[in-house]
């Protein structure tokens, strides 16, 4: 199945004088949309029935079809155009993946106006909502839309005092002064509408994606019809099945995030596939909404950050009928936005071995929001763990030495033109060749042969030194001990300036409960013996052999989890390791105590 699931790459290098490296494919880009609305036309005219979205409800599951898709993306692009909509005003979306969320956003596609999906934590999960503010006064939306007025109505109040006089609120169900969503959805399509479809070009913006990557302040992403277009034909040519088998997701990624709402809802769209909305996510209190939409719903490629998988993978070997169902009719299991512990990535593959009556390969992409996501693919059977694969058709990358790493640099169609309103920005983001700077480092697998892929080595603003002026590869290092560890949901690394490798880290709660031998709905004391003896003997592991910026000498557990809100976690599922050492310079200082408390762990063979 794999030779049918992936295309071989075919990648030729170039050494360049300079030091740096271009690495492209052979194969050229195949003919795309010009945008997405045409793709959404193509199946409403071919496959009407064919159901595009479900959501969760009370009474089982909302569906929509193709057919009703563009029938009522046609009647809302009218109505958003006669509220004021325009490409420069355009459409804020403040609440979370919803066939509401989504019919919008698709008429926004015929309107040639762009969507603006705003992460539901900057609406709910703060007081002040700052972030929510600026970005309202960046962009200044014409329209503003959020499903549940009760929810989102000091969000949506904080966005128009910020900018009273630009936009029309659309809700669902009722708020004073608001315009229903049903009723938008009632506009009969006219004129406007149709001028506006036939207007739309592959330059034309269809979203606004706010990011502030690992590190630095939050942009606006300018993401064009070009760029998903082009990016969903790159995949159709690294996993060619797509051509013939629609795609079934069953996805909790937030459309806010290139991940989820690019990606996956660009994957089912272009390929006349579903998504079904899966209403949890990787966290103790939401993922048996999880668990609930994969018994009912077998998807054919399972998508997940690793946080997700951690959590899934007990469930599963725990549940061999739920195993059975996941695996039916899977084709692969991918993962991006941080590396898979291997351990989790060998777990994985023994339960696939265990339960498909079929080869299941475990796969890979790398990317950022600014390439709409994907740049490259591991499309390729018996790839290695961590290996995010090679350049995708139509792209191309250059390695370029940075310190003692290289940082990966990438030109294509995918490629952004830059940040709204930003041009210090846009300037910063592109060399002197037109390459949009990562800031991400990478490895060749084999230096001789590129078509063996890439291994991704981590964020260069990440990396730190020690006072003995090593470097510490914190991607590379945090991966093993995830990996050693298995009881760990997460974990940063510690050192800048130290003497030596420190980790604040969160537990994998299922996990921890296996190796302490307690019942499933036990709760998991930090300082339980056998957890801690376990954690200790895992540092050790790590460190064997290694020198100092190979080695992590203390972890202490958090018993806060990551928040969201502060900006320690993105909707993606990775950590901002410099916000959360900021955040928690206190706990930071503990692990350095000359004589560390109770809590701290330390490595079995240094109990310093």
């Amino acid at each position: 199945m794999t030779r049918d699931t992936f295309a071989p790459p075919r990648i030729v290098g170039e050494q360049r004088a300079d030091g740096s490296v271009l690495l492209r494919p052979t194969e050229p880009l195949g003919a795309h949309a010009e945008h997405l609305g045409q793709e959404l036309r193509r199946y409403a005219e071919q496959t009407p029935d064919a159901v595009l979205v479900t959501e969760p409800s009370p009474d089982g599951r909302r569906a929509l079809t193709y057919g009703d898709a563009w029938a009522t993306a046609e009647a809302l692009a009218q109505g958003l155009l006669e509220r004021g909509a325009r490409p420069d005003r355009p459409v804020m979306l403040l609440s979370g993946n919803s066939l509401e969320h989504l019919q919008l956003t698709l008429a926004c596609y015929l309107a040639g106006v762009p969507a603006v999906p705003a992460s539901v934590a900057y609406s709910r999960a703060t007081s002040d909502h700052a972030q929510l503010r600026a970005m309202a006064e960046l962009v200044r939306p014409g329209v503003v839309f959020a499903a549940d007025p009760r929810q989102f109505g000091p969000a949506l109040d904080a966005v128009r005092d910020t900018t009273p006089d630009v936009h029309e609120t659309v809700v669902r169900g009722g708020r004073p002064g608001a315009t229903t969503f049903e009723e938008l959805a009632r506009t009969v399509a006219g004129a406007e509408a149709a001028s506006a479809y036939a207007a739309i070009t592959p330059d034309t913006v269809a979203k606004i994606l706010f990011t502030s990557g690992s590190t630095g302040r939050p942009k606006g992403v300018l993401t064009t019809q070009r760029m998903l277009t082009s990016n969903q034909q790159m995949m159709r040519q690294a996993w060619p099945f797509l051509a013939g088998e629609p795609p079934v997701l069953v996805d909790w990624l937030p459309w806010s995030h290139t991940f989820g709402g690019s990606h996956n809802v660009g994957m089912a769209l272009t390929n006349g596939g579903t998504i079904h909305v899966d209403s949890g996510r990787p966290a103790p209190e939401l993922f048996e909404h999880t668990i609930a939409a994969l018994r009912e719903i077998a998807p054919t490629i399972y998508v997940n950050v690793p946080a997700g998988y951690a959590m899934l993978v007990p469930r599963l070997e725990a549940d061999p009928g739920l195993a059975r169902h996941f695996f039916s009719r899977l084709r692969l299991l991918f993962y991006a936005a941080a590396a898979l512990p291997e351990a989790l990535w060998d777990r994985l593959e023994r339960l696939a071995e265990r339960h498909a009556d079929h080869e299941v390969p475990c796969t890979s992409s790398w990317g950022t929001t600014e390439t709409a996501p994907a740049a490259t693919s591991a499309h390729w059977g018996g790839a290695r763990c961590g290996c995010i694969g090679v350049p995708l058709p139509g792209v191309t990358l250059k390695l370029v030495p940075t310190e003692d790493k290289r940082e990966i640099r990438i030109a294509g169609p995918s490629v952004t033109p830059g940040y709204l309103n930003r041009p210090d920005f846009t300037a910063a983001a592109f060399d002197e060749e037109g390459f949009y700077r990562t800031g991400d480092a990478v490895v060749l697998v084999d230096d001789v042969d590129p078509n063996q892929g890439l291994m991704f080595d981590g964020r260069i603003a990440e990396d730190f030194k020690l006072t003995t002026g090593t470097w510490v590869s914190v991607a590379t290092l945090r991966t093993r001990l995830l990996s050693a560890a298995q009881v760990l949901s997460d974990a940063v690394l510690a050192g800048h300036d130290r003497n030596e490798v420190t980790a604040l880290a969160w537990l994998n709660i299922a996990e921890s409960r296996l190796v302490c031998g307690l019942p499933p709905d036990a709760d998991v004391p930090r300082d339980h013996p056998v957890l801690r003896k376990h954690l200790a003997a895992a540092l050790a592991e790590v460190g064997a052999g290694a020198g100092s910026a190979g080695r992590i000498a203390r972890l202490l557990l958090c018993a806060e989890p990551p928040d969201l809100d502060a900006g320690e976690i993105t909707d993606k599922g990775y950590l901002n390791q410099r916000r959360v050492l900021r955040r928690r310079r206190d706990l930071v200082e503990r692990l350095y105590r000359d004589v560390p408390d109770a809590e701290v762990i330390a490595a079995a063979n240094n109990r310093s």
